[in-house]
């Protein structure tokens, strides 16, 4: 067997600070040479503020901790840390890490488990931020806010910069108070290939189709407009069959979160207001006027997941998925359809996630020139036609270190030790470049982004921008995201198959959350339990002054578009759009 720095060290030496010294240290001194770099941090602030997690992992060890275990889903970000900064982290502090990667489904379906359990299997998850609402609802999660002010006050290090977060927003509960770490972060955007766009010979006849300019579609219109082009005019270029729009279909629990990241909030579900719509949200879901208390999904109880705007939701989505994307679309989850628009058949897909970046700027790609840059870009996805100022803008996954009330005491330090670790400023730049889904200020404005900018197809503008802010993860009106979220992919796996039309699909998703809300108010929460309206029947919500919104007589008003420069520049100018 080897003998790590740290076994030497246990042999020859019982004082803490000669372990810190002999150990600890010596090894972060290496890391920091070999790969904490570039970093916005200064080696000798890199040195220090490593110096500290050293010294708390002695702590640590001391009351018998070795090992700690943590779990997150299948994104490159977390790979890294899994394969990369779980092993700094061992042979910095002496705290083995088992850093388990799943899919998002399993991570949900997994921690749902654990909420209704004693003994967890893990210390500490990177669950999304769309669980807010339950982590609040249900108090069985660490507020962080009060935990770095008790018991892991001498485990919060004091370099941490909360302030220099980007997500913090997104993971603050209805209470003010901190319930996550962001980990990673990435947006739902629009992404097109700016080189076809260029060619003059398609602008030429996309004009003389449609008469009016191939550019950034603004509506969903002009989007099916374009899709339709490439997917039954064009048809091939360079020698390939081209389509004009990408997508998923398969039965997975991804297929739920195509909608509530936030397909219906696009297509104009839900009410006017920032983050998520109040009082009906992007999901449907209706609040009382305390702004916390869920009261109903379906249109007859007051909300807007089976509304005319939500059907109509349903109804693009299958009409391009089958018109517009290859064949094979249907039969994809999320990971597996990611990076097909990297192969280069793909014009546009209306919601891509950031989250990809780094899969299609690969040297060598169909995508990429021969200088390694991207031939595509990224902007705002188009709006539907129910869309309105003042709505949601668009989705932002913040994926966030979450512990449990229930997990012991030092392995819960242990594990939030770790959560610190990777999203330190000694490693979180090394970590943004390797998997650009950025979490800190420091790290988007370090002159290495700005360098690099044009290498990301529009990404750093993005996040310089305001629209970062804009783009929000689903919010506070969802009461139990794991119970309510896999509803979604089962009834529009049924549309998708075929076997029940949109408004069908719909209805019967409406009717089954409404029925979570009442096995939640009998079952009662901590904090801002359910309570269903009485139904009323359809007409007597169904308005033009709030959602749920009435039906429009006209779904598609004429196309819009608008040339990428101009919405590059208004990201640059700190304007939205």
């Amino acid at each position: 067997m080897r003998l790590t720095r740290w076994s030497v060290t246990a042999i020859l030496c019982t004082s803490l600070m000669c372990v810190t010294a002999m150990a600890g240290q010596s090894d972060a001194d290496r890391w920091i040479q070999k790969e904490f770099k570039p970093s916005s941090l200064s080696a000798e602030q890199q040195r220090s503020e490593m110096r500290w997690f050293v010294l708390a992992a002695d702590r640590l060890r001391l009351n018998g901790i070795r090992e700690v275990r943590v779990i997150s889903e299948d994104l490159a970000t977390h790979h890294y840390e899994s394969a990369v900064l779980a092993k700094a982290f061992f042979e910095i502090t002496g705290i083995r890490v088992v850093h388990d990667i799943v899919p998002e489904g399993t991570l949900v379906s997994r921690f749902r488990q654990a909420m209704d359990s004693p003994d967890s299997p893990y210390d500490g998850w990177v669950t999304d931020s769309d669980l807010i609402g339950t982590h609040y609802r249900y108090g069985l999660v660490e507020p962080l806010t009060d935990y770095m002010k008790e018991d892991g006050r001498d485990f919060t290090s004091p370099t941490l910069d909360l302030k220099d977060f980007i997500g913090l927003k997104f993971t603050t509960g209805p209470d003010g108070k901190l319930y996550q770490l962001p980990d990673q972060q990435f947006a739902n955007l629009y992404w097109f290939r700016a080189d076809w766009f260029a060619r003059e010979d398609l602008q030429q006849r996309f004009r003389e189709k449609y008469g009016y300019a191939l550019g950034v579609p603004l509506n969903w219109s002009a989007y099916e407009d374009i899709a339709e082009f490439f997917s039954v005019h064009v048809r091939e270029l360079d020698g390939k069959r081209v389509y004009g729009h990408m997508d998923y279909g398969a039965r997975d629990p991804s297929l739920g979160w195509r909608f509530t990241d936030a397909w219906l909030s696009m297509a104009g579900v839900a009410d006017k207001g920032l983050p998520n719509g109040l009082p009906v949200d992007e999901w449907g879901i209706r609040v009382a006027g305390d702004q916390c208390t869920p009261v109903a999904a379906s249109v007859e109880r007051g909300g807007a997941t089976d509304s005319p705007a939500a059907i109509y939701a349903l109804s693009r989505y299958l009409d391009w998925l089958n018109r517009f994307a290859p064949p094979e679309a249907k039969q994809l989850n999320f990971t597996q359809a990611g990076p097909v628009p990297g192969q280069g058949q793909i014009a546009q897909q209306i919601f891509w996630y950031t989250g990809f970046t780094a899969a299609l700027n690969k040297p060598g790609l169909p995508v990429t020139d021969a200088s390694g840059k991207p031939r595509w870009r990224m902007a705002p996805s188009p709006h539907g036609a129910y869309w309105k100022q003042g709505m949601q803008n668009g989705y932002q996954d913040v994926g966030s270190w979450t512990f449990l009330k229930s997990t012991p005491r030092w392995r819960k330090a242990a594990a939030w030790l770790y959560a610190q670790f990777v999203t330190s400023r000694t490693v979180s730049l090394k970590k943004s470049i390797t998997g650009l889904t950025f979490i800190r200020e420091s790290d988007i404005r370090h002159p290495y982004f700005t360098e690099h900018a044009d290498q990301f197809g529009g990404l750093i503008e993005f996040y310089r921008g305001p629209a970062r802010i804009a783009w929000t993860p689903t919010g506070t009106n969802v009461p139990d995201y794991p119970k309510m979220a896999e509803l979604w992919w089962r009834n529009i796996g049924l549309a998708v198959d075929g076997k029940l039309s949109p408004s069908k699909a719909m209805g019967q998703l409406a009717q089954q959350m409404d029925d979570v809300l009442g096995q939640l108010q009998r079952r009662g929460m901590m904090h801002c339990t359910p309570k269903l309206n009485a139904k009323q029947g359809k007409d007597r919500y169904l308005t033009g002054k709030g959602a749920p919104w009435q039906a429009l007589p006209n779904e598609k008003p004429p196309g819009e578009t608008i040339p990428y420069e101009r919405l590059l520049q208004a990201w640059k100018e700190g304007r939205l759009r």
